[in-house]
């Protein structure tokens, strides 16, 4: 399948190398991860025109960039570095409410599993604050959209550095982009960070966060989630989206103070690596689709559901039309106003 000739939605954010250990199945080793790649195939279980927006080393495989490509993604917008970059990420989920990131070895022996050769050396995760001004490898920079994608009309911009995030959104608006998505990085959202906020927020219409990453940016300021949405949507951002894993999402209106909580829809989890990106990449389909927060959150809802059911960030374009409309109509009747 070539390059899709019109994009409609541009996505940007991290690309990993997985490896998984989930709470049950098999373990997913050296695979095809990242927020920009869920995100991305989040949007894709409603609709196509996708342009993916990040930067990888030369050491990435070129098979994926390949297999993104077929299957109908733009990767115009992938800058391939001359450097090797360390994109691998390891997460074990001891249970489906559990997401540990450090002590591979140990995880894998417990599992009575050899330790794969490809994390040998491999330098464990942990949240870092951000720099104001200093770019990282992996910043994205302006110049490395092509020119084809400033006619996109929608973006997400996925867990990235403070920098990318305070660059992109006003950039976006000088092109045809009137709906901006956004989900914080954890190495911005501290209380260190708190009078920055605002001026991302100005620039964009949703601000999707998980709530651990908002409870760590009030810290010491509120311990109500809804109190912080308002806070958040009075700098100018009208919809706050509360991601709260197997719970479901709380979405916040400021404009007309509505308040909606949706519960998960009820799938089993396989893997939950990436339910939350493809949320975000689901949300911004419907509204695109119906500028309506609470259709679009539903939307998003159902792409988790199919992310979670398989392993990989392709899992949920193997499912068909049908079952992805089916749930949206189950999960319909299931919002309640708060």
């Amino acid at each position: 399948m070539d390059s899709t000739p019109f994009l409609r939605f541009i996505v940007a954010g991290s690309l990993q190398r997985d490896f998984i250990l989930p709470p049950s199945g098999k373990p997913a080793l050296d695979i095809p991860g990242g927020s920009l790649i869920y995100a991305a195939s989040g949007v894709r279980v409603w609709d196509n025109g996708i342009g993916l927006i990040g930067r990888v080393g030369e050491d990435y495989p070129q098979e994926w960039l390949n297999q993104f490509t077929q299957l109908g993604f733009d990767c115009q917008g992938i800058r391939v570095l001359p450097e090797a970059i360390d994109l691998r990420y390891f997460a074990a989920y001891p249970d489906s409410e559990t997401c540990v990131l450090n002590h591979p070895v140990a995880h894998f022996s417990r599992l009575g599993l050899p330790f794969p050769k490809a994390l040998l050396g491999y330098v464990e995760k942990t949240h870092k604050m951000d720099s104001r001004v200093q770019p990282s490898v992996t910043t994205i920079r302006l110049n490395d959209f092509p020119q084809a994608y400033w006619d996109a009309t929608a973006a997400h911009l996925a867990p990235m550095d403070f920098l990318s995030h305070s660059l992109l959104p006003p950039a976006l608006r000088q092109g045809q982009v009137t709906t901006i998505t956004l989900d914080p990085g954890w190495g911005y959202m501290s209380p260190i960070f708190w009078d920055d906020i605002p001026a991302i927020l100005r620039g964009i219409n949703v601000f999707h966060c998980s709530e651990e990453k908002l409870r760590s940016l009030f810290q010491g300021r509120s311990s109500d989630v809804w109190e912080m949405a308002e806070v958040l949507s009075s700098y100018g951002c009208e919809f706050i989206i509360i991601k709260r894993g197997g719970r479901g999402q709380f979405v916040y209106d400021h404009n007309h103070k509505t308040r909606w909580m949706i519960p998960a829809y009820p799938a089993q989890g396989i893997d939950l690596n990436g339910a939350g990106d493809a949320f975000c990449g689901g949300f911004l389909a419907g509204f695109r689709e119906t500028y309506d927060p609470l259709e679009a959150a539903l939307r998003g809802n159902i792409s988790a559901s199919l992310n979670i059911e398989g392993s990989g960030p392709f899992y949920p374009l193997d499912a068909l039309p049908a079952l992805a409309k089916m749930r949206l109509e189950m999960l319909r009747s299931m919002v309640s106003k708060v």
